[in-house]
């Protein structure tokens, strides 16, 4: 061939679809409910440091984001040593599989985990291998069932997006017991903010006594700053200085990192929009059940709304009715969901909108 090719297994790679992005149109309000961002946006302590960086712009980040992991470190009791910073969590999963998965490897994620698994995994040559789940949840037996003598990796998203169900902390124990030693266990806990269970936690334990797991966070959700692109990573030394060696020096800009300090710093904000989260995330359960329609339950700030087969109610011919209300919520066939549409807990209005649509849909002939 007389052109450039693609290391095997790129062209078999479907690229990442985000949620729609609404068009506005005159005289008409719309609201983007597709790509989980926060209604209350970011701190206002974050917006005011953001700005103020804007008068050193020609200066290089520092390289390692210090200040950064300083601050995580302290909001969590953590070892800034031991924490990497980069642009989005998505990075810093990509910078794991750069790390530790190459050809003729394995990965396993879950039937509707996050989409960047799967490119992340097959991007570096390796297999993707998908576990069942059960009743839209990891199921920790089916994972174990695949682990093969090439899995390397173990990809568990908890709270999933975009199912909104989580694996109580004893079962993510369980099946960081029930894996062999060499095989890396990447617990993404991007959602985990929303979370109110007295079974769930983070995995900061886990990492802290184990050499083969890792945790990664973002401020893309709760702490609205997901236009800087910034997330975080906890794990073992080895595993650090692993990544640190393939990282780029200046991944994360001053700008993102110093509106990331301040973000983690105002608790306040992080409170009022998770007691907000909680609030309408079970009254949109409650009402959209009221409407004849399923919701899988969700500790995330989304719900997962599930719609019937029959022609001219089926989650295609929702998402078009919605749309057409200014309401965009985020179809799922790209996650194995073709029946289903994942909607952002948003404002009052918003919220009270889409109800009000749904109910018009499912009771229209």
């Amino acid at each position: 061939m007389n052109r450039p090719v693609p290391n095997p297994g790129i062209l078999d790679i479907a690229p990442y679809t985000p949620g729609k992005t609404p068009v506005p149109e005159p005289g008409r309000k719309v609201f983007k409910l597709s790509a989980n961002e926060t209604p209350f946006g970011p701190s206002p302590r974050a917006i005011e440091v953001y700005k103020d960086a804007a008068a050193h712009l020609e200066d290089y980040p520092e390289g390692t984001s210090r200040v950064l992991r300083e601050a995580i470190g302290r909001a969590y009791g953590l070892d800034p040593n031991r924490i990497i910073c980069g642009a989005g969590s998505d990075e810093i999963l990509n910078l794991l599989a750069h790390t530790y998965l190459s050809q003729g490897d394995e990965a396993i994620s879950t039937t509707h985990g996050f989409l960047v698994y799967p490119i992340a995994t097959m991007a570096n040559g390796a297999k993707n291998v998908v576990a069942p789940e059960t009743n839209f949840t990891a199921d920790v037996d089916a994972i174990l069932a695949r682990v093969t003598p090439r899995t390397k990796l173990i990809w568990l998203a908890n709270p999933n997006n975009p199912t909104g169900t989580y694996v109580p902390f004893d079962e993510v124990k369980r099946l960081r017991a029930g894996l062999p030693p060499h095989v890396l266990l990447v617990l993404d806990a991007a959602y985990s903010d929303y979370v109110s269970r007295n079974d769930y936690e983070l995995g900061l334990e886990l990492v802290a006594t184990t050499e083969n797991t890792v945790m990664t966070h973002t401020f893309s959700k709760i702490h609205g700053l997901a236009a800087l692109r910034i997330g975080w990573m906890f794990g073992p030394a080895h595993i650090v200085d692993a990544v640190n060696r393939i990282r780029g020096p200046f991944n994360v800009s001053t700008p993102a990192m110093l509106a990331a300090v301040a973000a983690i710093e105002d608790t306040a904000h992080v409170q009022k929009s998770k007691a907000f989260t909680e609030q309408w995330r079970n009254w949109l359960t409650q009402e959209i059940g009221k409407v004849g329609l399923k919701v899988t339950p969700s500790v995330a700030n989304f719900v997962l709304i599930h719609f019937p087969t029959e022609k001219g109610k089926t989650s295609a011919d929702a998402d078009a009715f919605l749309t057409k209300r200014g309401l965009v919520l985020r179809a799922l066939k790209n996650y194995g969901l073709p029946h289903a549409l994942r909607m952002t807990i948003g404002t009052e209005e918003a919220n009270r909108l889409v109800v009000d649509a749904l109910r018009d849909f499912m009771a229209a002939k």
